[in-house]
């Protein structure tokens, strides 16, 4: 079936489209050659599995390459949140420290 569009319709508005049937049709029983259920030779399923194989690889080294460069980010990132927090936690000791003499000199 083929869809074709008139220039005018009869509000003047939109096209109208008709639907119409072919003028040509294929006998009965024949399949066209560029059809998915067609059969190919062993060599081209060959060439085909090895091509959709070389493609998943390919695609697999680039979600690898891609996690690896995310891993190292996110450790950078924690190694950098772990030195603020080593120089808060001695900032916060040095404090405590101080606290405990200004405490044990009153009490004296």
């Amino acid at each position: 079936m083929a869809v074709t569009g008139d220039e005018t319709a009869a509000t003047g508005d939109m096209p109208a489209y008709q639907i119409r049937t072919p003028t040509t049709a294929l006998p009965q029983g024949v399949v066209m050659a560029a059809s998915p259920g067609t059969l190919h030779s062993p060599q081209q399923l060959a060439e085909e599995a090895t091509r959709k194989r070389e493609l998943r690889l390919m695609k697999n080294r680039e979600a690898a390459k891609e996690c690896r460069r995310r891993k190292k980010e996110y450790i950078k990132c924690l190694e950098s949140r772990v030195a603020v927090l080593e120089v808060q936690n001695k900032k916060l000791i040095e404090e405590l420290e101080t606290l405990k003499d200004i405490c044990s000199s009153k009490t004296d």
